[in-house]
């Protein structure tokens, strides 16, 4: 279960990972590796997810993750 959570300064939530729209949560998530983490990895164990549970989600949306360029692409 994707249990990630968006807050705004004001501590309300902006996003919910695990019910939220697949286009928003790819968004956010590559925004976050592109600007914050170096690794899908790092990005998970921050968030205390697991790394598997993020690529399945994604993939069958439609979404692989490429460890080169550290974001999800369309396959």
């Amino acid at each position: 279960m994707l249990n990630i959570q968006e807050f705004n300064n004001e501590g309300e939530r902006m996003f919910d990972f695990e019910n939220g729209d697949i286009n928003i949560m790819l968004s956010m998530i590559n925004m976050k590796l592109r600007d914050e983490f170096s690794s899908l990895e790092s990005f998970a164990n921050y968030f205390s997810l697991s790394k598997e549970e993020i690529i399945k989600r994604l993939e069958e949306k439609g979404y692989q993750y490429n460890e080169n360029e550290n974001q999800f692409k369309r396959v």
